[in-house]
């Protein structure tokens, strides 16, 4: 790749920087409660600050309960604020045009870049009034690089473009799992297997084990053939014979499934038509832990069960399995939406978080399985020269 990387050669001294990065993080009663996004790309801010630059930042952020609030991205400068790194919130473009006009250095926060219809339609003269935020671009954002969005993909067009350290850190590290050390065991959860099926074809000549849960194991054990009752399945019609063909494939040997406001554990040739699996049992944590024992390399995404719905014990043993065979020198590269929320509720025994306890902790959910899967995103091919 021709990806470069800001430095003190591209982004000089009082420089005007317009920074696309990912603030999309939990907030509860206006407060951010999970800054992991937030304090990864702390160091480009970090360095910016130091370049004396003038920087505009948007990014985009969402609601995890379905409102007809429009999310504000306005707790997310507070928080900065409170990390050292003070910046003024504006509510629309032309605020900032005016503030970044009358400033000349400091921090900038535009509000929900998704506020605006050109963004998610890649509309060009929404990303040239993008553009004249600033001299230079900057994409800090690798969990949203997967959209072709205006300000992922059209502003790097009109404007000299680099990647910010997160960003590069995503690449240098994903692609470690594109020439692993053996054992390679992958670790693939949570649902929709209709856009995680080209991944787990890619894997299978690289990975020694694929263990596949949550709910995507339904669909194989239906495709097998098997009773899956009220669980829930990919709604696309797959075809799942080379898979269900393949030695390297490694399914549940346990589920819990909820029968009548009973949960019990059981093989998955004992689902019951009224039944519907939330889980994966204890000896399939058990099978699991031996493979990890034996790797030295693990890549790991999606939750073991309906994590969503309170359903987080296995998955959380999965985390301690992981985080206990990289201290002993097995490489482990995580990642995902409920992965990350898995590893942010454990603490290790002296009270530290678990999140150093990996050898990389990717920002990514969907944007780290399509860079697996393709080796690329519409966002870094908008920064190769």
């Amino acid at each position: 790749m021709n990806m470069r990387i800001i430095d003190r050669s591209n982004i000089p001294a009082g420089a005007r920087v317009f920074l696309r990065a990912d603030f999309n993080v939990a907030v509860q009663d206006g407060k951010v409660v999970d800054d992991f996004r937030i304090r990864k790309t702390l160091p480009t801010l970090d360095f910016l600050k130091g370049q004396g630059a003038n920087v505009v930042m948007t990014s985009h952020i969402e609601s995890a309960v379905k409102t007809d609030a429009k999310p504000s991205l306005r707790p997310i400068a507070d928080a900065l604020n409170g990390l050292g790194f003070p910046c003024q919130f504006v509510e629309t473009i032309e605020e900032a045009a005016a503030m970044s006009a009358a400033q000349k250095l400091g921090f900038i926060l535009l509000e929900n870049i998704r506020n605006y219809p050109g963004e998610t339609s890649n509309d060009p003269a929404f990303a040239a009034r993008l553009a004249a935020l600033g001299d230079v671009y900057v994409n800090d954002a690798f969990s949203v690089s997967h959209r072709a969005h205006a300000s992922i993909v059209g502003v790097p067009k009109l404007l000299p473009h680099y990647a910010g350290f997160q960003l590069a850190l995503e690449v240098k590290n994903l692609s470690r799992a594109f020439d692993p050390s053996h054992p390679f065991l992958f670790i693939l959860g949570g649902a929709k297997f209709d856009t995680k099926l080209p991944l787990v074809q890619k894997f299978l000549g690289k990975a020694d084990d694929i263990f596949v849960g949550g709910a995507l194991a339904n669909d194989l054990f239906k495709a097998e053939g098997k009773e899956v009752g009220q669980s829930t399945v990919s709604p696309s019609k797959i075809d799942f014979g080379a898979l269900l063909s393949d030695k390297k494939i490694m399914l549940p040997a346990d589920v819990v499934v909820l029968e009548a406001g009973e949960q019990k554990a059981l093989e998955p040739d004992a689902i019951p038509k009224d039944g519907k699996v939330l889980d994966a049992g204890p000896k399939t944590v058990a099978e699991l832990g031996a493979k990890i024992q034996a790797a030295k390399f693990i890549l790991w995404n999606g939750p073991l069960g309906n994590y969503e719905n309170g359903y987080k014990e296995p998955t959380h043993e999965l985390a301690r399995l992981i985080a206990s065979a990289t201290k002993n020198g097995v490489e482990s590269i995580v990642g995902g939406g409920d992965t990350l929320a898995a590893i942010a509720e454990l603490k290790q025994s002296g009270g530290e978080s678990l999140e150093d306890s990996f050898t990389f902790v990717s920002t990514g959910g969907g944007a780290m399985l399509d860079f697996l899967a393709q080796g690329t995103l519409p966002g870094i091919e908008a920064l190769n020269d």
